[in-house]
């Protein structure tokens, strides 16, 4: 029977010779019950003080059916860079009846040097002296020194250091975190996209690594999660719960609960992705509830747009207990209402916020927390990331107090990382320095009280070859005449909602065509991942496109080809060129391809640095607009024209989706 810690993973009852999983900092070995090697001091793996990392309500679980406790004791002594823990029995009383066992931990840690720090009889390791700091607990600014020793805090008042850093007139908050979003949709590597956000403040991330799982599988998220290990960013994840997002989605290939079993077992993977299949959990669907019951989590995000009413109800007693996708204030309140946690968003092109805060102003910021969800370079460079969504909600009539809360402590709690969020003792030391409460612009940011050290990911090939097309030509995006009636989708500037009408179609030479005069442009789906050749046709309206067309490997979520235009012979350059450069954005104009950003990373991300690709995808937007497209973030509104969880019309390689009653519909209307 296995050992269970904070129902993460298992720990093996024969010989205690096994992997305990900490839901904040990932998986220790032990080699027995009485000497136990803990993982090392700082960084990934460390082991934090009781009341901060974990505490111990925290850590310790008794299921209902329990009929036995192990109550385990680790003593953490520190010996420079690392550091050691004994693990002792201290009780064991088991009762035989019917009922499977299970087991409940209690884990203490106790570092002497950080007491004595914290007491003030040894110096602390550095020392962050004049500033005022944030307490989260209380929204107060205190007049008082950080001593940090170990990457962590240890203590708040007056402190002598080995370093100390005057930083008089400055405030100290703790770093942001991010309670979800998709690396991937920065357009850049997780090394890259650490260096572009922490320079922003963001010291974490909860992502949910579904795009490179649509085009890799689980092993595109173990490189991923490798790829992390010795980053300054801490990045968490939550395994991916919907690959493909529905049934009309075409990846490389589907997720089976097992898959998401495998990934709960993984370091920093701290729960269940956002379950997009709201139409299955809601109608209880047995494999979509099998994904929420492995018993290695309790913890699962949500993805409910426009859920209400007695549909939402069935969906949280799924035990579903957060949400992003609200963007009207009475949506956001009754998710609230009914015990979700309200994730306000702001992405590239579902800017939510504004819309969101009254729930903030009018009942506070409990079980609020800020989310980017998918934000593209050019967002990030000119805006920021957290730190954009804590100035604007400052600018709109929140307290900076309050801001900070809904960007540090709050994600923190709901996402059970115990040991971020706040600068109190035992927390790690991810600390910005501000000069101010308007911009939110970091004068300095500390990583676990350094600044951050960066590195550079080397991308295996096989993470590089992911391009399968079947042949493609112009008469590959041909439409037979026919049906007096079209349905089309219409963008509707800044969401990820589209509409859905009616049109006239265009007919020549016995096809229907695109029509620039009434802005009615064709839409293609590509499956790329098996060469099956399969097409989804379509039109939409609301582009402004005038002349060629334009094209993508980033397709959410299945991330198969999407190409908008009004030529067949550009659509067909676009995706053809695509194919070529392994994956990308592409504009083609006269037959040929003008103008592109390969995305040679599982067709999802560049090799390249922030800097780079925001200079390209800038000049590739400007080609855009001056071939008449209106769209707000043209290429991220072109990804997520392929997603049929988000309604109301949208498109897949299997045709046309009616999201709203989750069916496939035809082009035509009779």
């Amino acid at each position: 029977m296995p050992f269970w810690v904070d129902g993460v993973a298992p720990l093996s009852d024969s010989s205690f010779e096994s992997e305990i999983a900490y839901p904040a900092t990932g998986r220790r070995q032990l080699s027995g019950p009485s000497d136990a090697e803990a993982a090392r001091a700082e960084g990934v793996g460390e082991l934090p003080p009781t009341g901060a990392g974990f505490a111990p309500q925290a850590l310790t679980r008794r299921m209902a059916s329990a009929k036995a406790t192990v109550v385990l004791f680790i003593a953490a002594r520190s010996h420079g860079a690392r550091a050691t823990a004994s693990v002792h029995v201290l009780n064991l009383c088991t009762t035989v009846g019917a009922v499977r066992p299970t087991y409940g931990l209690i884990l203490a840690i106790i570092d002497a040097h950080w007491m004595a720090v914290a007491r003030g009889d040894e110096p602390a390791d550095l020392v962050l002296a004049g500033g005022k700091v944030l307490s989260v607990f209380t929204k107060e600014w205190l007049e008082v020194d950080v001593a940090i020793k170990d990457s962590h805090v240890v203590g708040l008042g007056r402190y002598e250091g080995r370093d100390r850093l005057d930083v008089s007139g400055a405030y100290l908050v703790p770093g942001f975190i991010d309670a979800h979003m998709h690396i991937e949709s920065s357009k850049l590597t997780v090394d890259e996209f650490a260096r572009a956000v922490l320079a922003h403040g963001t010291t974490a991330v909860v992502a949910d690594p579904h795009e490179i799982a649509n085009v890799l599988g689980t092993d595109g998220i173990h490189w991923l999660l490798d790829c992390c290990t010795d980053l300054p960013l801490d990045v968490y994840v939550m395994a991916s719960s919907c690959v493909p997002a529905s049934r009309f989605e075409s990846p490389r290939r589907p997720f089976t609960t097992g898959d998401i079993e495998s990934l709960l077992r993984r370091h920093r993977t701290i729960g269940v992705a956002e379950m997009m299949n709201f139409p299955g959990v809601i109608a209880g669907d047995e494999a979509e509830v099998s994904k929420l019951t492995t018993g290695l989590t309790d913890h699962v995000d949500g993805h409910a747009p426009g859920v209400r009413g007695p549909a939402l109800n069935a969906y949280i007693a799924a035990g579903i207990r957060s949400d992003h996708e609200a963007t009207m204030y009475e949506e956001a309140l009754e998710k609230r209402r009914l015990g979700m946690w309200v994730m306000l968003r702001e992405a590239s092109i579902a800017r939510n916020l504004r819309d969101l805060l009254p729930l903030v102003k009018k009942f506070g910021t409990d079980w609020c927390m800020f989310c980017t969800d998918d934000r593209e370079p050019g967002f990030i460079v000119e805006e920021g990331h957290i730190n954009q969504m804590v100035r604007v909600a400052v600018a709109d009539g929140i307290s900076a107090e309050d801001a900070i809360v809904m960007a540090t402590i709050n994600p923190a709690t709901y996402h059970r990382l115990w040991h971020l969020g706040a600068i109190a003792p035992g927390y790690q030391a991810d600390i910005l320095v501000l000069d101010d409460l308007v911009s939110f612009a970091p004068r300095q940011v500390f990583k676990r009280g350094a600044p951050p050290h960066f590195i550079k990911l080397i991308v295996p090939e096989w993470v590089r070859q992911t391009i399968h097309l079947a042949p493609v030509t112009p008469d590959s995006f041909r439409i037979p005449s026919g049906p007096r009636k079209i349905r089309v989708m219409r963008v509707i500037p800044g969401q990820l909602l589209t509409g859905s009408e009616i049109s006239e179609p265009a007919v020549r030479n016995g096809s229907i065509v695109a029509d620039p005069s009434r802005d009615l442009v064709k839409i293609a789906v590509l499956e790329r991942h098996h060469a099956t050749g399969r097409i989804g046709l379509g039109f939409a309206t609301s582009v402004g496109l005038q002349r060629g067309a334009f094209a993508s490997t980033v397709a959410h979520d299945a991330h198969n080809i999407v190409v908008l235009g009004v030529d067949d012979a550009d659509m067909a350059a676009c995706a053809c060129r695509l194919a070529d450069i392994g994956g990308g954005i592409v504009v083609a104009e006269g037959g040929r391809v003008v103008e592109e950003l390969p995305l040679p990373v599982a067709g999802l991300m560049s090799d390249q640095p922030l800097a780079v690709v925001h200079q390209r995808l800038n000049s590739m937007e400007r080609r855009l607009a001056g071939m008449g497209v209106s769209m707000t973030a043209p290429f991220m509104t072109l990804s997520f024209l392929a997603l049929s969880v988000i309604p109301e019309l949208k498109i897949t390689d299997h045709g046309l989706v009616d999201v709203t009653n989750f069916q496939l519909v035809p082009l035509g209307v009779d």
